[in-house]
């Protein structure tokens, strides 16, 4: 799969397509899966350029290795299963910290857990 930048950034801020924006209007919640898509791979793809210093193509003193495409990886979320592309390093030792590694189900809070989570917070 070639992965292309779906959002722009200008000034620190992101720009989400107009096309991301009507599938939401036209599928409503549905569209939420391939949001969720859209957003982790270009935050995963934004962390190895950070990781590798340098943007896909670019020489420059300073980079630390070199990009090697995309691993797929599906996750079982609350919105159903999502297919991510995952970053891939030709030195390897990077792994995206927006998923965990070996892990095919998004994790959820433990009710149990919440109140000393909120007591904690509060002391």
């Amino acid at each position: 799969m070639i992965y292309t930048t779906d959002f722009t950034t200008t000034e620190d801020k992101l720009q989400i397509p107009i096309e991301y924006l009507e599938l939401m209007t036209e599928q409503g919640l549905d569209g939420l899966t391939e949001l969720i898509r859209v957003v982790v791979n270009q935050a995963m793809q934004i962390e190895r350029e950070n990781h590798l210093q340098a943007r896909p193509y670019e020489r420059n003193e300073y980079r630390q290795g070199h990009a090697n495409g995309y691993k797929p990886k599906t996750v079982k979320t609350r919105v159903g299963e999502v297919t991510f592309e995952i970053p891939q390093v030709r030195e390897g030792g990077f792994y995206p910290a927006a998923l965990e590694k070996g892990i095919r189900s998004e994790r959820r809070t433990d009710e149990a857990h919440k109140p000393s989570v909120l007591n904690l917070t509060l002391s």
